[in-house]
């Protein structure tokens, strides 16, 4: 059984979970924050973290023989898509491993190691979305016409994952990377990828790699395999 823990406020659930796993915290272990007041995304981004919002994160001990560290983003994205259809809505993943609603986002993951741990940070817009932002955002209260509350929420997630958890262990990725594609935009969505040299790539999902790693095809027909970029659909 997962071992859920709530703060009223810390400055980042992945900071303080990160801590607990070098000082020996357990796999399972699962720590909610009201509010952060230094929340971030991937590559440094902030992430708005108002009360009623999720800001959670958790721990996972790497074993010999498990798949690679990174697939766990597929392994949360998989979970997360299911606990938010449980309330209502219906979302697709975007590769790496952001929910989309009609192209807006509603949540995100982020994996950060700590030793032997994984630490895995999930943000969600229960209640709240960030406005006038880059990127369109949207929330569970925008798409159902209610917020569910974050403890709620985050028992049916932590249920979710270890479920998933479990079968990443004991079956390895493939029905993993089946559900994640499953949950995804479809093949041969238009994409572009931005790449961490600045470059940007734009083409057709073709799905992913025996590794997770999204392949990109371009417009000659080559097929791009790609292990970090950010994603963004082209909308038509």
């Amino acid at each position: 059984m997962a071992d859920i823990r709530t703060v009223p406020e810390t400055a980042s659930t992945n900071d303080d979970v990160a801590a607990l796993a070098r000082a020996g915290a357990g796999e399972g272990l699962w720590l909610r924050a009201e509010r952060q007041t230094a929340g971030r995304g991937r590559q440094g981004r902030d992430w708005v973290s108002p009360p009623g919002n999720l800001h959670a994160s958790t721990l996972v001990r790497l074993h010999p023989g498990d798949p690679p560290a990174p697939s766990l983003a597929l392994v949360a994205a998989v979970a997360l898509a299911e606990t938010a259809e449980a309330f209502g809505a219906r979302p697709q993943i975007k590769w790496p491993n952001d929910l989309l609603v009609d192209g807006a986002k509603l949540s995100g993951i982020l994996l950060e190691r700590a030793g032997d741990a994984v630490v895995v940070g999930l943000g969600v817009n229960l209640a709240h979305h960030p406005e006038g932002i880059d990127r369109p955002a949207t929330s569970l209260a925008a798409i159902i016409g209610h917020a569910p509350g974050p403890d709620a929420f985050l028992a049916a997630l932590a249920d979710g994952f270890a479920r998933w958890l479990y079968r990443w262990r004991a079956d390895g990725l493939a029905p993993v990377r089946a559900r994640w594609l499953e949950k995804a935009h479809p093949i041969g969505a238009a994409l572009t990828a931005r790449l961490p040299d600045g470059a940007s790539l734009d083409g057709l999902f073709d799905g992913l790699d025996a590794t997770g790693a999204l392949r990109l095809r371009l417009a000659d027909g080559e097929v791009h395999v790609i292990h970090a970029a950010d994603v963004f659909l082209i909308r038509g």
